[in-house]
């Protein structure tokens, strides 16, 4: 109650005199899926404004956004947000970090937790792992560098399941097709069927940021950026952390 009161006083400070009733088309990250739709409500409710999300992988967002589809806002990794940028896709100087995420590592809930405790532990957990779930996104790209530079990338070739882009690794883990995966904390702290083992260990971890970007032809430009400065607001960081990110 505490913390929906205090999201309501930040949007309420962030939008003085601001319209209501628009209609936010976003396109986002699954990555930043779970916070995000817990402080969406409070904005909505403060602000009137109606935020209409489409749920994807970055894999997915980049084609898109190619093919000339149009959202008010775009949320996906800043380096992404920035490529977009440069090609005119979205507004200069637009960008904004929102939120932040290592990768991490889950197995089917109720089965032992493998050793990720050292990069060696990790090593060798894979080496002798069934099956290996990672995504088509940031984390699965770091993931199969990581595989490549620990000099196994070939050894365990046979073994990779790779999720559709959007999809989460959980479902692979639930079902039993991945014994272990790596995804985005935030993807796999609160998964059903998984048991999320920990992050990588630090001296291989990656972390991504997440950011967002105002479409060049979007039609609610200022309302999206009224929404950017909620997610950005002090009181958003603690359902941030909560889902297994840190602000930006």
């Amino acid at each position: 109650m505490a913390l929906a009161i205090a999201l309501a006083v930040i949007v309420t400070a962030v939008m003085p005199g601001f319209a209501a009733g628009a209609d936010i088309n976003v396109l986002a990250s699954g990555a930043t899926k779970e916070a995000y739709v817990e402080l969406v409500p409070a904005f909505e409710k403060a602000s009137g404004h109606h935020v209409v999300t489409t749920w994807t992988g970055s894999a997915n967002i980049k084609k898109q956004i190619a093919a000339g589809e149009v959202y008010d806002l775009v949320i996906v990794a800043d380096e992404d947000i920035d490529r977009f940028i440069q090609q005119g896709k979205l507004v200069p100087g637009s960008r904004v970090d929102l939120m932040k995420s290592g990768v991490g590592v889950a197995v089917r809930a109720g089965t032992p937790r493998p050793d990720i405790s050292s990069s060696a532990a990790l090593k060798e957990t894979v080496l002798t792992a069934r099956s290996i779930g990672y995504s088509t996104g940031p984390s699965g790209d770091y993931v199969i560098n990581m595989f490549e530079r620990m000099g196994i990338g070939d050894q365990i070739k046979a073994k990779l399941k790779q999720v559709p882009s959007g999809g989460r690794i959980s479902t692979l883990i639930a079902s039993g097709e991945a014994q272990i995966g790596f995804q985005q904390i935030s993807e796999l702290i609160h998964a059903p069927g998984v048991d999320y083992v920990g992050p990588l260990p630090s001296d291989v971890q990656s972390i991504t940021v997440f950011s967002s970007g105002i479409h060049s032809a979007a039609e609610q430009p200022e309302a999206a950026r009224e929404f950017v400065k909620f997610l950005t607001a002090p009181a958003a960081a603690a359902v941030i952390k909560k889902h297994g990110m840190e602000p930006a």
